[in-house]
Order: structure tokens, then sequence, then C-alpha cells
């Protein structure tokens, strides 16, 4: 983990999920986001302790257990505050809701990996408990309702709001819960006028509108292939395996729960958009493009 200062309060940790710090007073801090499980808690831990900083709160962005991993820990060691929004605070407080829904219905054993399920952690709502100094951005799409935080040094903290070139290109799918909010969010980011944006999976960047149009051609591409693969009625597993195909994608338990799930989202959209119908034939559903 690397300790980057980006403004006079705003800091972040590069990692795999990239975490913010933002310092209230000079030796008291916010972090958003803990990282994707307690050895990365701990390597946090160990920068505020370098930097003789006291750990005040965790503003989680989301649910996801990337998202949530260190905050046992930390909470555990420090005693601070945890604060998420509406039903990311249930995901967080009871962490089993994640593979639960991801699966639709009780996760079997090798879906309850440290990769979809964290350690619980106490949690308060963000409303009227942010510190002067942060705000919190409605970002729905990716998840339920995913935030991102503002800083007073106009730095911006994505969240899973948006996703790298380099993912895009070598996975395609990205998960998605709800593609019109997901398609909402990236027009709102293109009204921000940042100094600096953090995405939680890439570098930083001073400017993401390349980024948000190449978000958004991949989920009009993923739409397209759709509807051309249900000129024919398909099912639902006929259509997850031809993304996979199409993709190259290999299959496995948590890709199939990920890519499977984010699927229902895509058709969910196309059904409510008008563009898709589906039917039951021999008690099996199907789908076909109008």
């Amino acid at each position: 983990m690397e300790l980057i200062k980006l403004g006079e309060k705003t800091y972040y940790i590069k990692n795999r999920t990239n975490i913010g710090i933002y310092k209230i007073t000079e030796d008291e801090v916010y972090i958003i986001d803990s990282g994707n499980d307690k050895e990365a808690g701990k390597k946090i831990l160990k920068i505020l302790e370098e930097n003789n900083w006291k750990l005040k709160g965790i503003i989680s962005t989301h649910s996801n257990a990337d998202h949530i991993g260190g905050n046992h820990l930390l909470q555990e060691k420090t005693n601070c505050k945890i604060y998420s929004r509406g039903i990311e605070k249930c995901f967080t407080e009871y962490p089993i809701l994640e593979p639960s829904f991801l699966y639709g219905g009780k996760p079997f054993k090798e879906l309850t990996n440290k990769f979809l399920l964290a350690n619980p952690s106490q949690v308060e709502e963000i409303d009227g408990n942010l510190p002067d100094g942060l705000e919190y951005l409605n970002l729905k799409g990716h998840f339920f309702d995913m935030i991102g935080i503002k800083t007073s040094d106009n730095i911006y903290f994505l969240g899973d709001s948006i996703f790298s070139e380099e993912t895009i290109n070598k996975y395609h799918i990205f998960f998605i819960y709800d593609v019109k909010e997901y398609l909402n969010t990236l027009d709102f980011l293109e009204t921000l006028n940042g100094k600096l944006y953090i995405p939680s999976h890439t570098d930083l960047r001073d400017n993401i509108k390349d980024l948000i149009k190449i978000n958004k051609n991949k989920i009009n591409e993923i739409i397209e292939k759709i509807l051309d693969y249900l000129k024919t009625p398909k099912t639902f597993e006929d259509i997850l395996k031809y993304l996979f195909d199409e993709y190259n994608l290999l299959m496995n338990a948590n890709q199939y729960i990920l890519i499977g799930s984010t699927l229902k989202s895509y058709i969910s959209y196309l059904i409510d958009e008008n563009k898709i119908t589906y039917e039951f034939i021999n008690n099996k559903m199907f789908f076909i493009s109008k």
C-alpha cells in the first residue's frame, strides 16, 4: 500500500481497492472504504500509526466485500464509527446478504469466501454524520445505495461508479445491479468539475470523460449483443453461456453468480424498456427481442 497526498487534507492509499483518507484535525482522520479483508485493515492501521493519525470514522461507499473487508478489524482495534447509507448499511451489518442476494438463495460453501462475504461491523446512517469538509453523492447503479465522496480539496472518490479501460477490456461484463441507474450515474459524473477523481479500482485521474464514454459504449455493446441473440427465444442459461463464449470468459462459481446477476439486471432493464419480452414453454422461461 502506498500513501499519496492529493490536497491540503486529502490523501489516498493506492491499493487493489483504493482507500481515501481525509484529515479533520492534525491527528484525526476519516477513511473512505477499508479494502478487501482484514489484512488490508492491518496495513491501513500501520499507515495511520506511522503518521500518528487516529481513526475517527470509516465511510463505506457501498457494501461489497472488497470495500468493507477491513471494517471489522479497524472498528475492533480503534472503536471508530462506520457510516453508510440505506441498504448498504444493512448489507454491511449483515454481510451474508451479499452472497445470498447474488445467488438468489442460501449460498453454498464455495460462495462464502472473502471476495463475497466480509465480517460484520456496526454501522450508522451517514445522513447528518459527515464531518465538515466532506459531502456525499448518490451514485446508484453498481449497487443499491452506493455513494461517492467529495472532499474540501475538490477531490472525488467515486467507488465503483466507473470502471477502468483495462478492467473492461479484460472482463467486458462488470457487475451492475441497476443498468438504468448506472447509466444515469455516468451522465451525472459528466457534470462534475473536480480537481481529481479516484475510482476504486484504477489510478486517479484529472479527467474521466473518456472513461465514462468507454463504460457507456461497453454497456451498449452488451445490450446489442443480447438483443441480437434474442431474435429467437432463449433461456437465461443460454444467454449466459453465449456471453461467456462471446467474451472468452471462464466460468466458475464466483463468476457464475456475479455475471449471472448482472445479466438478470440487463434482462430486467430490457424488459422495462420494452425491448424484450418473455414466455413460458414446457415450464421453462424464454426471452425474445421485440
